[in-house]
């Protein structure tokens, strides 16, 4: 009787011990691996991309704490793995700082190993800011270039143009180019299709442009291309008809640049709306007039073409090519197609004597698809 209450007592004690293991931070055990930690960037790293991702790797073991801090204290946000093996940044670093790590890992041996380390991010010898269009929320129309500009010229082309990303509900394939050193424009390979749904993600932060010059910001954009709307202009025939989702919309008499002077002609080529104003001035002492108010103006050229009411030649308008390149209409008919137009539609001139050289910002549309994709920085 003795011998059986010995071992039932015996037994109860050890089923008390078992249940009183503690679940925190494990007791030091030798025979168990330490905690392995690796930082990246490791310690004492100089000229860190600001965009690289900071890591913290735990092998035999957990991150108990960590915390990435920038010479300022401020703590740089980041996310933990959820066995609390890995820790890695969620925001971009600044440039030109020195940031330090802090916290503790515990091995599987139960033993503390201090996360500990620091590193400097590159310092730009300056800083390039990019302007975006079109803007946010713009409907624009379906022969508008997306354009990225720089205010000052870009060396590594490549690397800028890879950090550019275009995505469209219509699924539309289309190519950077690059036309000048501080400014690159993208379009598809023919007129982007009607209220399509477009994004923009310039994402340049950081991005180095060569030269000493990194990325100032990010820069995006959200807009939709309206309706498909195209004025084609005819020289010879004086008039100027504007074309709605392919059917015929508007028949204007117009009278365009002057036909035998290929300094005054309205040129051959496909143009883009690229601005309205309800009045411009046409002075222009070259040719002797000042003084020169027209109302209705759509530019479709930096050359110098518009679109403008001008009343003062109503006798030739319909019969007569007199003006010095522009589109010259009657106030009525000016008035609705004004009214009736976007920026970003194009504007096709025909039977010119003149065929005007692809120079003249925005001439994205004068040049052919393959000449369009090899003036991409990326081959």
């Amino acid at each position: 009787m003795k011998r059986t209450l010995v071992a039932l007592v015996a037994g109860l004690t050890l089923l008390t011990g078992c249940s009183s293991v503690e679940t925190g931070t494990p007791k030091a055990d030798s025979s168990l691996p330490s905690a392995k930690v690796t930082l990246s960037p490791v310690d004492g790293t100089k000229d860190v991309q600001v965009t690289t991702p900071v890591q913290v790797t735990v092998v035999d073991g957990k991150i108990e704490s960590v915390a990435l801090k920038s010479p300022e204290g401020a703590d740089v946000k980041g996310t933990l793995t959820e066995d609390r093996s890995g820790w890695t940044t969620a925001e971009p670093l600044g440039y030109g700082k020195t940031y330090s790590f802090a916290g503790k890992a515990v091995g599987s041996d139960g033993k503390p190993v201090e996360l500990k380390g620091s590193f400097t991010t590159v310092a730009p010898g300056s800083q390039t800011r990019a302007t975006l269009w079109p803007s946010d929320n713009q409907t624009v129309g379906v022969a508008a270039p997306i354009m990225v500009k720089f205010e000052a010229p870009v060396q590594d082309k490549a690397t800028v143009e890879k950090a550019l990303k275009v995505t469209n509900s219509a699924n539309v394939q289309g190519s950077w180019a690059w036309l000048t050193a501080q400014e690159v424009h993208y379009r598809p390979e023919k007129y982007w299709p009607a209220n399509t749904a477009v994004k923009v993600e310039a994402k340049l932060y950081g991005v180095n442009y060569g030269g000493g010059a990194f990325g100032k910001a990010d820069v995006t954009s959200d807009f939709t291309i309206g309706r498909n709307q195209v004025v084609k202009i005819d020289n010879p025939t004086h008039r100027l008809k504007v074309f709605r989702d392919g059917a015929q919309v508007a028949d204007y008499p117009a009278s365009f640049g002057k036909d035998a002077d290929p300094e005054l002609t309205t040129p051959n080529g496909t143009f883009v709306v690229m601005s309205k104003h309800d009045t411009w001035s046409f002075d222009n002492p070259r040719y002797g007039y000042t003084n020169v108010v027209k109302k209705w103006a759509v530019r479709f050229s930096n050359h110098g073409e518009f679109i403008h009411e001008n009343n003062d030649n109503a006798g030739n308008i319909g019969t007569n090519n007199t003006s010095h390149g522009c589109a010259n209409l009657l106030e009525a008919d000016a008035k609705a197609y004004f009214d009736s137009a976007l920026v970003g539609d194009p504007v096709e001139v025909t039977n010119s004597i003149t065929t005007l050289p692809a120079q003249f910002d925005w001439y994205d549309w004068q040049l052919s698809w393959d000449q369009w994709k090899g003036k991409s920085a990326i081959k």
